[in-house]
């Protein structure tokens, strides 16, 4: 189960529609996944910690962070990641809830309290975080050469 979590995460994208081509071509994306475990301290108090995940099972909180940076001469600006959810996971939050989300497979994207899945028996229904297939970031922020960023998400395994 962690290849495929660490594949599904290697296909993360960056598109510039915005961004003119060279730009686009100097933006590099980096990935991390983590396993956040509760620790007893000496006096008994919890702390959260974020380990490299050797062994994952269902329930196991992950954390994802995806780093972009700029690795050319000039300024980008105005790109998208899109990152997909890997089936074996459940998505639960970004910190900064300033993502997109799709509920159908990139093809089309919004806020999660606005999306709407079909029923089985027929109609849609409001969508929920299980159903979230893909999560995408609009960063109009202005990149200069040698500048990075990281978004970050988390999930549990299904």
């Amino acid at each position: 189960m962690m290849r495929a979590l660490l594949t599904a995460l290697a296909v993360t994208t960056l598109s510039g529609a915005s961004v003119p081509v060279q730009a686009a071509n100097t933006l590099q994306l980096d990935s991390d996944i983590f396993v956040e475990r509760e620790k007893t301290n000496a006096d008994g108090s919890q702390t959260k910690v974020l380990e490299e995940p050797k062994k994952v099972v269902p329930g196991d909180r992950l954390v994802f962070v995806v780093r972009f940076k700029n690795i050319g001469a000039s300024a980008a600006s105005n790109f998208v990641v899109t990152n997909p959810i890997p089936a074996a996971v459940q998505f639960e939050a970004t910190p900064d809830g300033q993502d997109s989300v799709s509920v159908d497979g990139g093809k089309s994207w919004g806020r999660l309290p606005q999306l709407r899945v079909p029923e089985a028996g027929g109609g849609l229904r409001p969508a929920v975080a299980a159903d979230v297939t893909h999560l995408q970031w609009n960063l109009d922020q202005r990149l200069t050469a040698g500048a990075e960023g990281k978004v970050i998400f988390r999930g549990v395994v299904r």
